[in-house]
């Protein structure tokens, strides 16, 4: 059980695998009013960066299922790294339908919700690990502009303009779905950059290393053409933030 081989290639020194810095990481943790001993769930974990630095700055505790062995691995790497060992667990596993045994806090699915096939169905699934009352965390494209036709949408790596909601409609949503949008921490252009453009270094290098292996001729091809679709598509039209959702019920 892996993710596709490029993934783990292109964002092999990636701590954080999804538009946001460090600095608006921790701006989410403090956001959240996080106390000593709360546990968090965090479906799609990847390296782990957001339990392990919450563990070390605000002493949760939690749990984390990815299916990147590479990222799994380096995620209990970070958290001996940090000291937080004992506070934080990482399982390589399919997070697709993974409830916890003991109810958490705060339940994350940040950037993946492709595990619940789609926005609704991966909160339902939180839901099911979380204690009344707790907060639940959802990573998710916006439109920033309106792309004009779905082969501009398609450049921002949707499969057409339906695929994502203007941010007043994706608030509206989780509305819909019963639920109070309680906080949210937005990407911006810059973290945009952090997230994208760190991966054509580790691309280069990666290449160099390794000009015979089988996905040589399709790394080349990203190094060619990501900077220049990056600029002109996903940097214009994509926005991307983080939702803190509590229930209404």
């Amino acid at each position: 059980m892996d993710i596709p081989r490029i993934f783990n290639i292109s964002e092999s020194a990636h701590r954080i695998h999804n538009p946001l810095t460090p600095e608006k990481l921790a701006t989410l943790g403090a956001a959240l009013r996080l106390e000593p001993g709360a546990r968090v769930l965090d479906l799609g974990s990847g390296s782990g960066e957001m339990l392990c630095t919450w563990a070390r700055d605000h002493g949760i505790t939690g749990i984390g299922i990815d299916m990147s062995q590479l990222f799994t691995e380096q995620a209990k790497r970070r958290a001996v790294e940090l000291g937080v060992g004992g506070q934080v667990t990482f399982i390589h596993g399919d997070a697709a339908g993974f409830v916890s045994d003991d109810k958490v806090d705060v339940a994350a699915c940040i950037g993946a919700t492709w595990i619940g096939a789609g926005v609704a169905g991966t909160i339902e699934l939180l839901a099911r690990s979380l204690h009344p009352g707790g907060i639940i965390l959802i990573g998710e494209p916006y439109w920033r502009q309106l792309p004009p036709t779905d082969e501009v949408a398609r450049q921002c790596l949707a499969g057409s303009i339906s695929d994502f909601l203007m941010l007043p409609a994706l608030l509206a949503s989780f509305g819909a779905l019963g639920y109070d949008v309680v906080e949210m921490v937005l990407a911006d252009q810059d973290s945009w950059d952090r997230y994208e453009a760190a991966k054509w270094l580790t691309l280069r290098r990666w290449l160099d290393a390794n000009p015979g292996d089988e996905l040589a001729e399709e790394v080349r091809a990203r190094l060619r053409s990501e900077p220049v679709r990056h600029a002109a598509y996903t940097r214009e039209y994509l926005g991307w933030g983080v939702f803190a959702l509590m229930s209404r019920v």
